[in-house]
């Protein structure tokens, strides 16, 4: 034995391994899974099988959403989970629906179509790196958390597969569309990486009335029964009321900013121990 191993016990053959609960494998097992579906999309898109290749970047976008709050309600967060969930991401929202939509369409544009899936992949990316960079920004007020800067990367796969939805919906896939599809696809690269201040939905205070839990409810269900009988139709009109959202989130924020502004104004003038709670 020599000076840097520690004596075993009796019985013991060497050091145990720690053991790691299973709550806390759960969340990244979520993403490694995510992970599994945005790549069989790409091979479905290569496959020419097109509605299974879209169905599985649904999937992992689903799961993207559930990984997060699974990590938080087994409290099981971790950097490792954090670094893993946004490689996850760059992978289910930018490489796969770029390839699956240059496989269905943007090939027909040749090089064009070609630099706008490279593009898009690329925003994902840029996003998700600034996205990272704030989150860690002490300075960052409170408020703005409630707001995503720029479209976040699973509605950005999800709107950049509209000219997909439409093809399935009887849209013709003819050269002239797919480079229209091309200047779209550039332009919610663009969104993606621009400062754009969108609603997330993700406030900690946001409540809905009793009168209008059931309504909400009812809604949700009716939401969810379309999608599962009219899946196309239903996402084309998603994606085109997401984008009509984008002016009236940014009015929202113009709101709430100037709203803060003078709330730290009277603050800031308000005479020393005025409004100040006592000890």
């Amino acid at each position: 034995m020599t000076e840097h191993e520690a004596p075993t016990p009796a019985g013991r053959a060497g050091p145990s391994l720690r053991e790691i609960p299973i709550r806390l494998i759960v969340p990244n097992l979520i993403t490694v899974i995510a992970i599994c579906a945005g790549l069989s999309g790409v091979r479905f898109a290569f496959e020419q099988r097109y509605e299974l290749a879209v169905a599985m970047v649904l999937v992992a976008a689903l799961l993207d959403a559930i990984d997060g709050r699974a990590a938080r309600m087994l409290k099981a967060s971790s950097k490792f989970g954090a670094q893993m969930d946004s490689l996850a991401d760059i992978v289910n929202f930018g490489v796969a629906p770029a390839l699956v939509l240059y496989a269905f369409l943007l090939d027909r544009a040749g090089s064009f179509g070609w630099i706008a899936a490279l593009l898009f992949a690329i925003a994902c990316a840029l996003r998700l790196a600034r996205f990272n960079v704030m989150a860690d920004d002490p300075d960052r007020p409170a408020w703005q958390a409630d707001y995503f800067v720029g479209i976040p990367a699973p509605a950005g796969a999800l709107l950049v597969l509209l000219p997909v939805y439409l093809a399935f919906v009887g849209v013709t896939p003819t050269p002239i569309f797919a480079l229209v599809s091309c200047v779209y696809t550039m332009s919610i690269a663009v969104l993606m990486v621009s400062r754009l201040r969108i609603y997330s939905g993700k406030s900690q205070g946001a409540k809905i009335r009793r009168d209008l839990v059931l309504p909400v409810m009812l809604l949700v269900v009716f939401y969810l029964l379309l999608m599962a009988n009219f899946t196309w139709i239903t996402l084309c009109g998603s994606a085109i009321a997401y984008l009509l959202f984008l002016p009236l989130s940014m009015r929202a924020y113009a709101r709430r900013e100037a709203l803060e502004a003078k709330k730290a104004e009277a603050e800031t003038s308000a005479p020393d121990g005025e409004g100040a709670p006592e000890a």
